[in-house]
C-alpha cells in the first residue's frame, strides 16, 4: 500500500465563475489553495479549520468552507466564488449598509447569503441568523450584516 498518496500528481477540472480551468495538484491540495493559484484571492484563508467562513464559496448552490475541501472533490464541479458575484444585489446591500469593517470576513458573509438566497428567495430572519452564523465578523456587530441580506432580499422581489 503506498501511504504518499498525498504526494502524487493528478488532473483536475474546474468551472468557476462560469470558466474552465484544467490544473495538475497534489491530492492533497486543498481547494482554498489551488482557487487563490488560480488568482481567485476572495476566499481568505482565516481559521484554516473551518469555523471563522472567510473562505467560503458556493459548491452546487451550497457554500463549502474551501479550506475544508480536498481540491479533487471539487473535479467537474462548478464553483462561484466571490470574484464571480461582482456588482450583485447581495454585494450593493453590504455596502449600501456598511455590513463590514474591515473587509476581511465579507466576501465569505456574501457567498453564503448568496447560497442562502439560491435556495430560499425569501427566508426567515430565523434562518438568515442561522445561514449566517457559520461566518464570524471580529470587527462588527451581524446587525448590519442581517440587514443586508434583508434589503438584498427586497429588492430581488421588487426586480422579479
Amino acid at each position: 500500500m503506498n501511504r504518499n498518496l498525498g504526494n502524487q500528481n493528478t488532473t483536475i477540472r474546474l468551472k468557476i465563475n462560469q470558466e474552465r480551468y484544467e490544473r495538475e495538484i497534489l491530492a492533497s491540495d486543498l481547494l482554498l489553495d489551488v482557487l487563490r493559484k488560480i488568482g481567485f484571492t476572495g476566499a481568505k484563508p482565516g481559521c484554516l479549520n473551518g469555523d471563522c467562513g472567510a473562505c467560503t464559496v458556493i459548491m452546487g448552490k451550497q457554500p463549502m468552507k474551501s479550506c475544508l475541501v480536498l481540491a479533487i472533490e471539487a473535479n467537474d464541479t462548478e464553483i462561484i466564488t466571490i470574484e464571480g458575484l461582482h456588482k450583485t444585489p447581495i454585494q450593493q446591500a453590504f455596502v449600501e449598509h456598511f455590513a463590514f469593517q474591515c473587509g476581511y470576513c465579507t466576501p465569505g458573509f456574501i457567498m453564503n447569503a448568496t447560497a442562502l438566497l439560491l435556495n430560499d428567495n425569501d427566508p426567515t430572519p430565523e434562518k438568515i441568523k442561522t445561514w449566517l452564523s457559520s461566518n464570524i465578523c471580529r470587527c462588527t456587530g451581524y446587525k448590519e450584516i442581517e440587514e443586508a441580506v434583508h434589503s438584498a432580499i427586497h429588492n430581488l422581489k421588487f426586480n422579479e
